[in-house]
């Protein structure tokens, strides 16, 4: 049975559930969904439900009503829409907090709330991982501990919040502990509104501890490559092995000395060019 739509967070998914549903229960077919929603191309809600392209608000709209969606699944769907098309994170906040209305309002857990409001703050990732290494630790020391001035107040209100959404636990000694070894935001797509500020704020801290701090208490180094679509594809996927290594060694102590950061990146310089010179590589390192 399909679920309601404000049990979902993509709307190419719950337009792919639908029309299983209906071919479920009839010969339904992807030229009849489009004819009944008034698109011209059979196969237009197909390529919708396969991510390569997505709705317009015109398109929302008359999708929403072939579906049968009225009133607040009317308006939760084409929030989602709206949320996949805005144009900046200040939009995809104000659309993400009028479906969280929506999903309150009608008792309904969206599951990235909280998540949401983890990567909000910078401080709540290091605090998660401080905390369990200071056992017995007031905010006050906690915050003294950490490099970004910051106050025993904010050190507080993060406890509290940490705990509260089972991201840390506390024990009758008033010790701290993760809940969970590693987070991750999986598929959640609502997390990458906060996910792109703290990546941005992170980046902020990088250039300060470039300034402040000694070269043998950080490390930064970098490539300017040449790449072709394959050698890109290629780069990534040994950034994500690496990265998965680099938590395996650190996972596997069990004493914590300090709390770091490591960003990695890799974007364009320039456009795509079709004809260029030989590959070259330039190797800087700090």
């Amino acid at each position: 049975m399909l679920k309601s739509i404000i049990e979902y967070q993509d709307y190419h998914q719950y337009i792919l559930d639908y029309y299983t549903e209906r071919k479920r229960l009839s010969a339904f077919t992807w030229r009849e969904f489009a004819k009944e929603a008034g698109f011209a191309s059979a196969s237009y809600l197909k390529l919708v439900c396969d991510h390569k392209t997505r709705l317009v608000e015109e398109g929302a709209q008359k999708t929403a009503m072939a579906m049968d969606l009225h009133d607040f699944e009317y308006d939760y769907f084409m929030l989602l829409v709206q949320y996949e098309n805005a144009k900046d994170n200040q939009q995809k906040k104000k659309y993400f907090e009028k479906i969280q209305q929506i999903t309150s309002a009608h008792k309904v857990k969206l599951l990235s709330n909280e998540s949401y409001a983890y990567y909000e703050s910078w401080l709540h990732s290091v605090v998660r991982e401080l905390a369990p290494n200071m056992p017995g630790a007031k905010p006050l020391e906690i915050a003294k501990a950490i490099r970004i001035p910051v106050t025993a107040a904010e050190i507080n209100d993060s406890l509290n919040f940490l705990v509260k959404n089972n991201f840390l636990t506390i024990d009758e000694r008033k010790h701290f502990h993760q809940t969970d070894k590693l987070l991750t935001t999986g598929r959640l797509e609502f997390v990458s509104v906060p996910i792109h500020s703290l990546i941005r704020k992170m980046g902020e801290f990088a250039l300060q501890a470039f300034d402040d701090l000694p070269i043998s208490e950080r490390h930064f180094s970098g490539l300017t490559m040449g790449v072709t679509e394959k050698s890109y594809n290629q780069v990534i996927e040994t950034l994500k092995e690496c990265r998965q290594k680099i938590f395996a060694i650190v996972s596997a102590e069990d004493d914590v000395e300090k709390i770091c950061r490591l960003n990695m990146q890799l974007f364009p310089l320039t456009k795509n060019i079709k004809k260029r010179a030989k590959d070259t590589l330039n190797n800087e390192e700090d």
